[in-house]
């Protein structure tokens, strides 16, 4: 069963008929049983950071998220910023399952960063093209799996432990997202093929 956390902010039906149209079980839940039983557990995310923390915090679901262990738990665009310490949309402290802050996209292009884009990576299974919706982004780190270029270096696929960040919408890149999707739901990407030093 995957568990798809419903804290009243994000696109969790499209991020739920993804995971379905992939053959998986899926709940949208913010009960802890649920989250503690489920197989793996998914954090979507549409809006402002402030707000989603705000939300989180008022449902109890905040040291939930952060002492998962033994099964992938997988933030999509804004669920993935809040797995980081610190955002500067609205100066909040996150979750703190990942190292690093979130910051203001600083490019010459427009931001929002928004349309396609492709990925780059070690893993050639993840360098296509994808579809970002995002004004800040997450700092570049050992973490990172894939990134893309817009003027600037934005990471868009993030692993630390059995924490998986997909910056981009996998339910919105068709048949190439929908396979990264599978890939984080089945236990993600190896840590040993990050972009270090990129």
């Amino acid at each position: 069963m995957i568990a798809i956390i419903d804290y009243g902010l994000g696109n969790v039906k499209n991020v739920q008929r993804a995971v379905q149209y992939l053959g998986y079980d899926t709940i949208l839940t913010d009960k802890y049983n649920d989250i503690i039983n489920a197989d793996v557990v998914i954090l979507p995310g549409v809006g402002h950071f402030k707000d989603a923390m705000k939300a989180i915090n008022e449902r109890g679901l905040t040291n939930i998220l952060k002492s998962i262990r033994g099964k992938p738990v997988i933030g999509i665009c804004l669920g993935m910023q809040l797995f980081y310490q610190w955002s500067a949309e609205g100066n909040v402290e996150g979750l703190n399952v990942f190292p690093g802050n979130i910051v203001p996209i600083q490019s010459p292009y427009p931001v929002p960063h928004l349309g396609w884009n492709n990925l780059i990576s070690n893993q050639t299974s993840l360098m296509h093209d994808v579809y970002f919706v995002h004004a800040y982004q997450a700092e570049m780190s050992e973490h990172v799996v894939a990134y893309t270029e817009y003027g600037t270096k934005i990471p868009a696929i993030v692993q630390f432990n059995n924490y998986i960040g997909i910056q981009f919408h996998p339910e919105k890149s068709g048949d190439n997202g929908l396979a990264i999707l599978n890939q984080a739901l089945k236990g993600g990407f190896q840590n040993d093929q990050t972009m270090a030093g990129n």
